[in-house]
Order: structure tokens, then C-alpha cells, then sequence
């Protein structure tokens, strides 16, 4: 039998901690949230390796979903520099684990998730956190109605972020997630000041494909 807490420790020894995070607060959250609850059963014991973990999703026609790897996550949340005070919007939500962790980070976590089927495991995983907030609807639209964000992250990768997305950020808020069309792509922070947005590349990562964030493809001109 797997001793999960062992196996959480060491998971925050082996792969968090070596890798620049250093916000204590991260640590302590990830220390406290029982990963092995997120995911299927049968994948229990696979829930603490350095890999993406898959998930039982229902919308097989946009492809895999997964509990995305701990050190991107880790790192996507170091620099997404959450403040105790912060509304955060988790996309991609999953089975709930980024919003359960982030709750502990937050004053308010928005979690969007487009499967039917693993926002209901995460209404139960998300059940008696009363700073969490449960949304089902497409990715890329977002939640309009709790803008603005302070924080926005991905919770996988996405081709582009969408601009739906950035312009419910608020002054002084970023964007943290993984983009690119390439398995590996860059973890990228997209922070905005007034009108203008400013991105930055902060670390490679290859992580799940979010659904519903393709890049859009040009109009075909004659």
C-alpha cells in the first residue's frame, strides 16, 4: 500500500523545492493538499511521479486531459506572485487540484472547468473550500462575470492565450500559463499595466493541451 504522505513530502523535497521555489506559502499549500485525491482511482499511486497524470474525461473529441506535472505547476504559481488578498481564475480546472492549492494562496479562486464530468468530481473535491467558486462553461471565454482577475492561470497548455482571457485581467494582474503549439512550449507571463500587456517567457514546460485554446488561423486572402 502506498503511503501517500511519505510520497507527497517526498514529491515537495524531489521536485519543488529544487526547482526555485521558494514562497513558502506554495510549499506549505502543496504539503497540505492530498494529490492522490485527483485523480482516478486506478492512477492513485501515480499521483506524486514528475509526469502529467492522466484523467477520466467525458469530451473525448477534444483529446486527453490531465493533472498537469507538479514542477510547472509549482513554478507557473512562484511567478504568477499571488497576494493574499488576490481573485484568482483557474482555467482548465480539472478534478480541482490547482484550485484547492491555490485556495490556500488566494482570497478567491474562480475554477472554470468545459468537462461535465471532471467539474463534477471537482464540485466534490471543492466541497467545504468557501473561497472556491466552481464554473462550467468553454475555456476561452472565461468567467465575465467575477472579472477582474488579480491572477488568471492555466492549468495546461494552450496554443494562445486568448485575448477573451487577458482582457478580463485587472490593473496590475497577470496571466501565467504554458503556450505554444509544440509539446514543449514556454511558460509565458502576460501582465497587464493600464491598456498595455506586456509577455514575458519564464521556463519550458510540456504539459496536457488545454481544450477550446487553438491558435486561431489566419483568414485564407485570395
Amino acid at each position: 500500500m502506498t503511503d501517500f504522505t511519505a510520497a507527497r513530502l517526498n514529491m515537495v523535497e524531489s521536485q519543488v523545492r529544487p526547482n526555485g521555489i521558494t514562497d513558502r506559502r506554495i510549499i506549505a499549500a502543496i504539503e497540505a493538499i492530498p494529490r492522490e485525491n485527483f485523480v482516478p482511482e486506478s492512477r492513485r499511486a501515480l499521483a506524486y511521479m514528475d509526469e502529467d497524470v492522466p484523467l477520466d474525461h467525458h469530451d473525448k473529441a477534444h483529446g486527453p486531459r490531465a493533472l498537469i506535472e507538479i514542477m510547472a505547476f509549482a513554478r507557473m504559481l512562484q511567478h504568477a506572485a499571488i497576494r493574499p488578498s488576490d481573485k484568482l481564475l483557474i482555467v482548465g480546472a480539472g478534478t480541482g487540484y490547482g484550485a484547492a492549492v491555490a485556495a490556500q494562496l488566494a482570497a478567491t479562486v474562480v475554477a472554470l472547468e468545459s468537462d461535465a464530468g471532471l467539474a463534477h468530481h471537482a464540485r466534490g473535491n471543492l466541497r467545504g473550500l468557501a473561497n472556491v467558486k466552481l464554473v462550467e462553461g468553454p475555456l476561452a471565454g472565461g468567467v465575465a462575470a467575477e472579472q477582474p482577475f488579480d491572477v488568471i492561470l492555466l492549468e495546461g497548455r494552450a496554443e494562445e492565450a486568448p485575448q477573451s482571457l487577458i482582457d478580463q485581467l485587472a490593473d496590475g494582474g497577470r496571466l501565467v500559463g504554458v503556450v505554444g503549439e509544440r509539446e514543449t512550449s514556454q511558460a509565458c507571463i502576460y501582465s497587464r499595466s493600464g491598456g498595455a500587456i506586456a509577455v514575458r517567457q519564464v521556463f519550458d514546460a510540456s504539459v496536457t493541451a488545454l481544450p477550446g485554446l487553438k491558435r486561431k488561423k489566419p483568414a485564407f486572402v485570395f
